[in-house]
């Protein structure tokens, strides 16, 4: 795997490149993530696949976001690094955040070869505010050192019913820095939030009907501790009834477990996915 940065539209994105013989997967992680996220998807896919995961702009070492961020920015971010790393037909894997990115991008490129959404790109409600805007606090709050920012991310993962593992402790070590006598995480809060909002401009209808590739969309049923998913499956009537071509599977993973337990089970309809995706073009 090599790290490195490309300036994308002026601005510095972080890039996780593992070679791969085939397509090349462009892996794009939720509202508060890092590359790191897509871990386990990248240990399983590359070599096969080339597997591109990225840090979006106010997350990790890419560079800070615009003074309002949204999804639709950050979905040009990545048209601009397909043009930069001249990929020719992209496959798509968004996370949450990264899935509604994913279903912008596919709109408006149409070489994009498949798109994987990893539960996102659904019909906001109320619903999602009280799951997502509490975790939030964390970003604004300033720690004595790493090991007391990653002690109360412990607790606060341990609640969404998250297993802590060295792959995690890693992950969450990277969201953080020093700055003067403290650490503090990478993200600001009121961007992170603006890039939340941003989710309720995503219309479903307009955008979903635009794209021409294969879908797959991998719903997370499981509740998130003792919260109920963030998104029902009525959530994605929408997405699902404007998409050409969409396939839909349901996994008993919550919408944090999907990303940080190794799940053979998303890991099996991903693949079976992409050998017909690469058959139909063989």
């Amino acid at each position: 795997m090599e790290l490195y940065k490309k300036t994308i539209n002026g601005n510095e994105i972080q890039i996780a490149d593992y070679p791969g013989e085939k397509s090349a997967i462009i892996a794009i992680h939720g509202l508060t993530g890092t590359h790191k996220i897509m871990h386990y998807y990248a240990e399983r896919f590359k070599g096969e696949f080339r597997f591109i995961a990225v840090d979006l702009r106010g997350r990790g070492n890419s560079a800070e976001t615009d003074p309002k961020p949204s999804i639709f920015k950050h979905a040009e971010d990545i048209l601009g690094l397909i043009k930069e790393l001249n990929i020719e037909n992209p496959i798509l894997l968004g996370h949450s955040m990264g899935a509604f990115i994913s279903s912008i991008v596919a709109s408006k490129l149409d070489s994009v070869k498949a798109v994987i959404l990893l539960d996102g790109a659904a019909k906001m409600s109320d619903h999602q505010q009280a799951i997502v805007k509490p975790s939030l606090g964390r970003l604004s709050k300033k720690y004595q050192s790493r090991e007391h920012y990653v002690e109360e991310i412990k607790e606060i993962y341990s609640n969404l019913g998250i297993t802590w593992n060295e792959t995690l402790q890693e992950t969450v070590e990277y969201e953080v820095r020093q700055v003067e006598q403290h650490w503090e995480n990478k993200s600001t809060e009121a961007k992170i939030l603006a890039d939340f909002q941003s989710f309720y401009l995503f219309d479903p209808q307009e955008i979903c009907s635009k794209i021409d590739c294969p879908v797959l969309l991998v719903y997370a049923k499981g509740d998130i501790g003792k919260m109920p998913p963030l998104f029902y499956l009525s959530d994605y009537e929408e997405t699902q009834a404007n998409m050409k071509n969409i396939e839909t599977v349901i996994s008993d993973s919550n919408h944090y477990t999907m990303v940080f337990e190794n799940r053979d089970d998303i890991n099996r309809n991903i693949e079976s996915f992409l050998k017909k995706v690469v058959k139909e073009d063989e």
